[in-house]
């Protein structure tokens, strides 16, 4: 019987017992009304009040001459004339007050009902009881299903995501399509004594792409794959998370071969014994019950676990050890061919305008990864939408890289025109400066229009993907971004609140080419400082100092020298260029926006550009 079928009969039981219920209430409630004793009954009859009686199994109902009714009992072993006549009422007097006494025979309905409103309560409960208990092991979240694992399970049958579904990681697919083969052909690999591999652990930083490609995994192999998230193993009760893990891979063996995919493992299999205040029991049993089935006494089972996370760093050791997670598949950010072949992925379905070039929009999201991507041709569908287009066009998916970078426009901020020409000059030194270094980015885009919480920006992006930072490119990226305050002054001679975030940016890349990057003449080539950091996210947990006093101080004089100097810098570029500072200001006070070529219209670059790495300037609105 399915379990709709079993909902139906369940809810017609119900509907029954309440129906039994109310008759069984509403006859007691009909029988306790005008109950009189059995003496009353002889005494009514004698002062000749009583004008029917109906005797029907134990009960008596008594029609008096006023029209009035009244309900009494009898004995059930004493007939009803036998206690009458033991009251003082003789059928002589009965026979004289013509009183007749019917008797009927008990109805089969009414005896029935009567059982049934006895009976139903407690089947009626034990019915609840049962439909509790049945749901609770249904459901996830109900009481008696804790230490079921919530691993969803998709079958292989028809697979959503395959290999064709996934660009720019074609090392990581190369890898992975062995995975695919085990799956497919173990005997091909059995027969060589080659073992199949227990764990595939997936690191890269967050939206390259982890769970898509462990979807994809599972599509080509065409298997049964378990889902789950490490944080649903974590319980408050101890030894609930242990419970779920071993119930997965007993479902998983069932399955085998199969692909069991945690997500975020690092919410399970943090290591061991870290942390303030000790560990935390219900963790560590749950990891170590993980540790166990990957590589217990039972290795015989073809379940290949898959495991995603951008903290491998934090990990337990042992997790790691082979024979648990074999392969580590690194998924990096995508190249521009990544990237144009991620586009092209997206934009399947999508009906792209003639002018479209994929490829341009690839060379313009250096750093972006496939989830950015994703949002940002979503982003251009949603503008082509609101515009009451039929295709996207070119226009379109170059506003959405500014969206995704910087956020909407806010046309509607308004400025008084003092400001807006304070940050006309600002974005104008920023864009004259980089447009003067050759070993800087060609400047894109320069917008006086506030997006999110920059007040205007410059956007100077890269023709093509670069791996190694020279310091001549840095120290141009600090000259640029040095531009817009040098030119406060310059026009003004007064400097604002706008430069804050530029300032901020240009100390930290003196202080990392001078203690990170051994890029100081003064100091050399050494690393000062430990620092202890997220992997993939480049966020400082802790510096240990390793350096004394004197070296600080160096330090500290060797990073102001740096900042001073490209400050130094872009006020002569500043000097030299005053006429077309004034001119590109002049033009964005009037058009809010320019683009390359009418920039490059305005003042030609005056060497050949070089380009690596992108930089976006934003002048923060304060």
């Amino acid at each position: 019987m399915s379990s709709r079928n079993q909902s139906y009969v369940i809810y017609l039981l119900l509907f029954v017992a309440i129906i039994a219920m109310v008759v069984y209430n509403f006859r007691q409630q009909s029988t306790s009304q005008d109950v009189i004793p059995i003496n009353q009954v002889a005494s009514d009859i004698q002062q000749g009040k009583v004008q029917r009686i109906v005797e029907q199994d134990s009960q008596i109902q008594v029609y008096l001459s006023d029209g009035s009714q009244k309900i009494s009992h009898q004995e059930t072993n004493t007939s009803l004339i036998d206690q009458l006549t033991q009251l003082g009422v003789t059928p002589a007097e009965l026979a004289a007050n013509k009183i007749q006494i019917e008797v009927q025979p008990p109805s089969a309905w009414l005896g029935v009902i009567t059982a049934l409103g006895y009976i139903l309560p407690f089947i009626f409960l034990a019915g609840l009881f049962w439909f509790i208990f049945r749901q609770a092991q249904g459901s996830n979240n109900a009481a008696m299903s804790f230490g079921k694992s919530r691993a969803r399970m998709f079958t292989g049958d028809q697979p959503t995501v395959t290999f064709e579904d996934v660009a720019g990681v074609e090392e990581a697919k190369e890898e992975l399509k062995e995975v695919v083969e085990f799956l497919r052909e173990p005997q091909k690999f059995i027969s060589l004594g080659a073992r199949i591999p227990k764990g595939v652990l997936l690191v890269g930083p967050p939206g390259t792409g982890k769970t898509l490609l462990a979807k994809a995994v599972s599509g080509e192999a065409g298997v049964p794959f378990f889902s789950i998230s490490g944080s649903e193993f974590v319980e408050m009760f101890v030894g609930v998370g242990a419970s779920r893990v071993r119930d997965l891979f007993d479902q998983a063996k069932r399955h085998s071969p199969c692909i069991v995919f945690v997500d975020e493992i690092d919410a399970v299999g943090r290591q061991r014994g870290a942390g303030l205040g000790g560990s935390h029991d219900e963790r560590e049993q749950t990891l170590n019950q993980m540790l166990v089935e990957m590589d217990g006494f039972d290795t015989d089972t073809n379940v290949i676990i898959m495991a995603a996370t951008n903290r491998p760093d934090i990990l337990d050791p042992a997790l790691l050890r082979p024979g648990r997670f074999d392969r580590r598949v690194v998924l990096d950010r995508p190249d521009m061919r990544g990237r144009e072949a991620i586009l092209k992925v997206h934009a399947k379905g999508k009906p792209l305008g003639p002018g479209v070039d994929l490829g341009v929009i690839a060379r313009a999201t250096p750093g972006f990864v496939g989830a950015d991507l994703e949002n940002l041709v979503n982003e251009a569908a949603i503008l082509s939408a609101r515009a009451n287009k039929r295709s996207i066009s070119q226009l379109e998916l170059e506003e959405a890289i500014e969206r995704v970078i910087a956020g909407p426009e806010r046309k509607s901020r308004l400025i008084s025109e003092a400001e807006k020409r304070i940050v006309a000059y600002h974005e104008a030194g920023h864009a004259v400066v980089i447009n003067t270094l050759p070993e800087a980015d060609p400047v894109q885009k320069v917008s006086i229009i506030a997006r999110g919480m920059a007040g205007g920006f410059t956007m100077s992006l890269p023709e093509e993907d670069r791996t190694l930072m020279a310091r001549k490119k840095l120290v141009a990226d600090m000259i640029g971004l040095l531009g817009g305050r040098a030119a406060e002054e310059i026009v003004f001679d007064d400097i604002t609140s706008g430069a804050s975030n530029d300032i901020e940016r240009v100390t930290q890349v003196a202080r990392n080419m001078v203690t990170r990057l051994g890029m100081s003449s003064e100091l050399g080539p050494m690393v000062y400082g430990q620092k202890e950091e997220l992997i993939f996210l480049g966020r400082e947990i802790s510096e240990q100092r390793d350096y004394s006093e004197a070296v600080a101080e160096k330090i500290d004089h060797e990073v102001r020298r740096l900042v001073n100097d490209a400050y130094d810098r872009a006020r002569d570029i500043l000097v030299e260029y005053r006429d077309k500072l004034d001119e590109v200001a002049s033009r964005l006070l009037e058009v809010e926006t320019i683009s390359r070529e009418e920039f490059e219209k305005i003042f030609p670059p005056p060497y050949e550009k070089k380009s690596p790495t992108p930089v976006l300037v934003a002048n923060k609105a304060n």
